[in-house]
């Protein structure tokens, strides 16, 4: 939920005369939710002054280095908290710049545009190949296409030889039993 920066001024302003704040109707958290962001806001305050409780319209586009600064406080023992409240952005942010600079390293933090790729990403026209290369690449083309022509020739055979199992079992139940007409011929 976002509410006003004057009334966040308001809450901070009450909490620092040593009373809280009511919760505003609207407000669809738990008191002790609301507290606690009320925490946040006189902390932001006391760091930033009036303009840190002010709704930043466009998000900062971090670079690599800033990033990495920022994770090397949390990694030397400054808290997830502290840190982003002294940069002025969400620990939520903090803590996936550091799970991702865990998993992938320095390159983990460098700033993305758009979709993910699905999988990895496969360029031949990057660079020229090799004679061998392109030999090699020729016979996995015919090599491919021979699996593919005969994995489709498989499955017609197993689709084949199931319609006949059940062809042939459908023909046995129709047969009439042979036991009835042996007995009728010992007289």
């Amino acid at each position: 939920m976002k509410y006003s920066w004057e009334f966040k001024l308001e809450c901070v302003e009450e909490y620092l005369k040593g009373r809280w704040k009511e919760k505003p109707e609207y407000a669809k958290c738990s008191d002790l939710r609301f507290h606690h962001s009320i925490n946040e806001w006189v902390r932001t305050y006391k760091l930033h002054g009036v303009e840190g409780l002010k709704h930043v319209r466009t998000s900062k586009d971090w670079t690599t280095e800033e990033r990495y600064e920022l994770i090397v406080r949390v990694l030397a023992g400054e808290t997830r908290t502290s840190v982003a409240f002294d940069a002025g952005i969400n620990p939520g942010l903090l803590y996936q710049w550091i799970r991702k600079y865990r998993t992938e390293g320095y390159d983990g933090l460098k700033l993305r545009k758009g979709r993910k790729p699905k999988g990895p990403v496969m360029s031949i026209e990057d660079r020229k190949l090799t004679g061998s290369e392109k030999e090699e690449l020729i016979l996995l083309r015919k090599q491919n296409e021979y699996l593919k022509a005969e994995n489709a020739y498989l499955k017609k055979l197993r689709a084949l030889i199931v319609r006949k199992k059940a062809e042939s079992s459908v023909k046995a139940k129709k047969q009439p039993s042979s036991k009835g007409s042996e007995q009728k011929d010992t007289d």
